[in-house]
């Protein structure tokens, strides 16, 4: 009988690299208002899909505490790390990460908020929210090697305020990434492939769907506005990643939907990459 692996990649004449599955995903928050797409109508299929797909590590966007809570009731398997941008403990939307608990060991983490004073509950430039980074140093069991994760939320509205997000992101990066490991960053950036903080990015780190090895899967977007119906083409969820150890063989945008209703406004986005 075939037994298939799916955390492992075979090549002929070559030793079995461990893969490393990543996804990012605005969860839209729990917002009543929704109507037929509000969170209690849809929450139990978008926890199927994640089990579904069965990412590493994933990042979410906009999910308030009450959504947290009911992700890791149904996904048991991972460990679950962020705070809430409004008080820096659970007021508020998250940028939280989650992460397989028999793979990885927590090495550090942390929350930074996007503004002139990262280290404290603000908002930043002119920015019309409070926006974090939660971010997470894993060491991988099935690779023995290091990575950093970052998962964020631009804002909205401000454009000055999504550039220098970018700019304090990298800067963490550098900051955080002294023994120069693997990163992958992730999230909803609010820009467009062509706008300045994508460009900003892109100086340091890799768009995974630029880099795959494989041709990209599924639409080109990212954000659906629950318009199951229409064409998915306004792209501003993203994975990156600076490739140093780690090189992506798969992108897609999973459009999974379930009577004619998505999950979320957002599609996720999941890469797969494997260590070099």
């Amino acid at each position: 009988m075939l037994r298939f692996l799916p955390l492992f990649f075979l090549g002929f004449g070559v030793e079995a690299q461990p893969a490393l599955t990543v996804v990012t995903y605005n969860i839209r928050f729990d917002n009543p208002a929704d109507g037929e797409d509000a969170w209690p109508k849809r929450r139990d299929f978008l926890a199927a899909q994640l089990r579904f797909h069965a990412p590493d590590v994933f990042g979410i966007q906009e999910g308030l505490h009450r959504q947290l809570e009911y992700l890791s009731e149904q996904l048991p398997a991972y460990t679950r790390i962020g705070v809430g941008r409004d008080d820096g403990k659970q007021g508020g939307e998250y940028s939280a990460l989650f992460f397989l608990k028999k793979r990885f060991g927590l090495l550090e983490s942390g929350t930074f908020w996007l503004s002139e004073t990262p280290d404290a509950v603000s908002k930043g430039w002119d920015a019309a929210l409070p926006r974090v980074c939660t971010f997470a140093h894993l060491h991988d069991s099935l690779s023995d090697k290091n990575l950093w994760v970052f998962n964020t939320h631009f804002d909205h509205i401000g454009k000055e305020a999504r550039r220098r997000s970018a700019e304090l992101i990298l800067q963490k990066i550098k900051e955080k990434n002294t023994a120069n490991e693997s990163v992958v960053l992730m999230g909803d950036f609010n820009a467009e492939p062509q706008d300045d903080p994508i460009s900003i990015l892109t100086r340091d780190l890799h768009d995974a769907r630029s880099v795959s090895e494989e041709p990209p899967f599924g639409p080109e977007g990212t954000f659906n506005a629950f318009n199951f119906h229409d064409p998915v083409r306004r792209r501003i969820d993203y994975i990156f990643s600076n490739e140093k150890g780690l090189k992506v063989r798969q992108y897609a945008v999973l459009s999974d939907a379930r009577d004619c209703h998505y999950p979320s406004d957002h599609l996720p986005v999941l890469a797969r990459l494997v260590w070099k």
